[in-house]
């Protein structure tokens, strides 16, 4: 319980930073995270699928090669198919995206805003706050049935605020 209640309260302080949106994938396991969480407008996220831009997004390619945080703009190069380009389009015309790696687990996040890029203190805070996202869903098998599937509600929750 403790645990989904400092969840909870983390994420409302990312959303807090990343003014436009986020998406957070935790604990990916081949292509499937364990925890999704995405704030990002339905617009966006319907776009976002129905083209499958998943498979070509600079943002997400990083995510699973690097860890720590770059922004978006330092990726336009490896933005062959204009997926930033396309996301400015929605209202996401600036972002960041960190990487986690802890035991072989890999997490990402990613970050946007409209109005500005992110400074260096809420990059910082936002790596600090992937860290600790990714440690409290570690380990499924310590958490509780109910605590897990508190969680998943909140996923779902957060993937259609």
């Amino acid at each position: 319980m403790a645990n989904q209640l400092e969840i909870r309260r983390l994420l409302e302080e990312v959303q807090k930073i990343a003014t436009a949106g986020f998406a957070l994938a935790f604990h990916v396991r081949f292509t499937t995270p364990t925890f999704l969480f995405q704030t990002y407008s339905k617009e966006w996220l319907d776009h976002y699928s129905q083209n499958g831009l998943v498979m070509s997004d600079p943002t997400v390619a990083w995510g699973f090669e690097n860890t720590g945080a770059i922004k978006w703009s330092a990726l336009t190069e490896q933005d062959s198919m204009n997926v930033l380009t396309k996301a400015a389009e929605f209202g996401l015309k600036y972002g960041t995206v960190c990487g986690v790696e802890v035991d072989e687990s890999r997490s990402l996040g990613s970050f946007a805003r409209a109005d500005r890029e992110f400074d260096a203190a809420e990059t910082a805070t936002l790596v600090e706050m992937m860290g600790t996202l990714h440690a409290l869903t570690a380990d499924l098998k310590t958490i509780s049935p109910e605590t897990s599937a508190a969680l998943r509600t909140m996923s779902v929750q957060f993937t259609h605020s």
